[in-house]
């Protein structure tokens, strides 16, 4: 065979390979997919959350926490600077209200993207774990709440090898949580163009505390979303791109072991527990194609989608709300109190809606 022969074979071979690629990140995002409305009434945008509220977790006092302004690869984002809000669910103005930061703390580079709260019931206190990432890295702060001002006590930032591509969090002590990778990859160009194309189940979840840090379970697609049980005996872990939750067995040395997995039938991001009921429920991009190829004209739509009875035979997955952009872009995560539910987004606005 010729030189030239040879190279155009190769060529062949690669664009062949590129293709089947592309038509399976396709597949995977679900691109083809067209979005039924299915709103809630009396849903109004909430004040002061403009540039994204990417995560939301709800207390049962009803005081919820928002992160908003991440700047993520390849999706839209703006130059202001992360900021934690919180909202008095129970105060009917429902006005979000900025907590003010540490003097200390680095503000500019401050990349909120996955939170969780862990109280401590010796003493009340409220800790706010925040996934950061400054400079495209991966870390997790951790803070005190101060109720009285309405500010957060940055406390310490905490990074490891193992925590080198953070998505969410879950707290299960006053300094230990386990959290999701969502790379494998560390590099920029890897992770953005590569992993995606080679669409492997590489990403894992880590537990954290400072005597111990080890991988407790790998194998999924895109590691994003984590929450507990009310029981604290299961973790729950999304998918994104397997379309699915896993619902996870802790064991007595922190470790998980896999129980089942439920489909979704969508790229669900992170996942919220209601309290009462144990009730899962999660923010979802229908057509994350629409996401990552962003076009103002043919917006990324919004869905929420409920698990009822998860641990059952039978869990019951029930899609409660659905827009096509036009009304809400890119959600990202979803949370119910007091017959009301919140409605976060990745970069647009946030919605809070009546369930009945």
């Amino acid at each position: 065979m010729g030189k030239v022969a040879f190279i155009s074979l190769v060529i062949a071979a690669l664009s062949a390979l590129l293709g089947e690629r592309i038509v399976n990140l396709r597949k995977t995002t679900l691109a083809s997919r067209e979005l039924v409305q299915n709103h809630l009434p009396n849903c109004v945008a909430l004040k002061n959350l403009d540039y994204g509220s990417e995560d939301i977790t709800i207390l049962g006092n009803g005081l919820a926490f928002i992160s908003t302004g991440l700047k993520y690869p390849g999706i839209p984002s703006s130059d202001v600077p992360g900021k934690i809000f919180s909202l008095d669910m129970k105060d009917p103005r429902m006005k979000p209200v900025e907590l003010r930061m540490p003097r200390n703390f680095d503000l500019e580079s401050f990349n909120p993207h996955g939170i969780s709260v862990f109280t401590d019931l010796r003493d009340d206190a409220i800790y706010l774990f925040v996934v950061s990432h400054p400079q495209h890295k991966s870390q997790v702060e951790l803070f005190q709440y101060v109720e009285d001002d309405h500010s957060l006590l940055h406390l310490k930032t905490i990074k490891h090898d193992l925590l080198h591509s953070v998505n969410d969090i879950v707290a299960v002590g006053v300094d230990s949580f386990y959290a999701t990778n969502d790379h494998y990859f560390t590099h920029e160009l890897l992770k953005g163009l590569v992993e995606p194309f080679l669409s492997q189940p590489w990403t894992n979840v880590v537990y954290y505390s400072p005597k111990e840090v080890k991988v407790v379970s790998e194998g999924y697609y895109f590691a994003n979303g984590i929450n507990i049980s009310p029981d604290k005996r299961h973790i729950y872990v999304v998918d994104l791109f397997g379309h699915n939750v896993h619902v996870l067995k802790r064991k007595e040395d922190n470790g998980l072991v896999t129980v089942k997995s439920v489909a979704v039938g969508s790229l669900c991001d992170n996942v919220e527990v209601e309290p009462e009921t144990g009730d899962l429920w999660l923010g979802c991009h229908p057509n994350a194609w629409k996401l990552f190829m962003f076009d103002a004209k043919d917006p990324p739509g919004s869905e929420v989608i409920q698990i009822q009875n998860i641990h059952s035979d039978q869990p019951v997955v029930t899609q409660v709300y659905a827009d096509d952009g036009h009304v809400l872009l890119g959600s990202s995560v979803a949370a119910t109190y007091g017959g009301k539910l919140l409605i976060g987004t990745v970069f647009h606005k946030a919605l809070c809606c009546d369930l009945k």
